[in-house]
C-alpha cells in the first residue's frame, strides 16, 4: 500500500498494523538528518564542556549511544525494516543561547526504505544519555526540538523544513 497525503502506510484496510513491503522499491541512496536539544543549567554545560561529570566524557558517550541506537533501530521501533546503514554520524555542539548542548546526527544508506527513524532514534537516544550523564548535576533538563530536518532519496524525493 502506497502512502499518500491522506494514507497511513503501515495501516492495512482493516485498520491493522503492518510492516511495508518495500521488496518492489528501487534501491536509491537515502539520507536523513534529524537534530534536537537538551536545554540544562548554565553550570551543568560548563561542567559538561570541562569534562567533570562524575560519569565521565558526556559528549563522546552520547555520540556512540547515538550511532549504536540508530543502528538498533529496527529493535525499538515495531514496523521497521532492519538496514544496513552505510554511514551514521552525530554531532554535538555547545549552544550558550539555550543554554546547552544541540545534537544532530545523519544517517546514510543504498536501499530500498529510508532512514529517517534511523537519524530520529540518534538524536533521541543521544539525548537521553546526556540527560542520564549529568542528571546528578541537573535534573531540570529538558529535552526538545527532536525533528527530521531534511532526507533525500527514495520515491517521495528530497524534504528539506522550511525552518532550517
Amino acid at each position: 500500500m502506497a502512502g499518500t497525503a491522506d494514507t497511513l502506510t503501515h495501516i492495512d484496510a482493516s485498520g491493522e498494523a503492518n510492516m511495508v513491503d518495500v521488496g518492489d522499491k528501487a534501491e536509491t541512496v537515502r539520507i536523513a538528518v534529524a537534530e534536537g536539544f537538551i536545554r540544562m543549567a548554565p553550570a551543568t554545560l560548563d561542567l559538561i564542556l570541562k569534562g567533570d561529570a562524575k560519569k565521565g566524557d558526556v559528549i563522546g558517550t552520547a555520540r556512540l549511544a547515538g550511532i549504536m541506537a540508530a543502528k538498533q533501530t529496527s529493535s525499538l521501533i515495531p514496523l521497521c525494516h532492519p538496514l544496513m546503514l552505510t554511514k551514521v554520524a552525530v554531532d554535538i555542539r555547545e549552544d550558550r543561547a539555550l543554554p546547552g548542548l544541540r545534537v544532530e546526527a545523519m544517517a546514510k544508506l543504498t536501499g530500498r526504505t529510508g532512514v529517517e527513524m534511523e537519524a530520529l532514534t540518534a538524536v533521541s537516544v543521544a539525548c537521553l544519555t546526556i540527560y542520564d550523564m549529568a542528571k546528578a548535576a541537573d535534573r531540570e533538563m529538558e529535552i526538545g526540538g527532536v525533528r527530521l530536518r531534511e532526507k533525500s532519496g527514495g520515491r517521495s524525493g528530497d524534504y528539506k523544513r522550511r525552518d532550517a
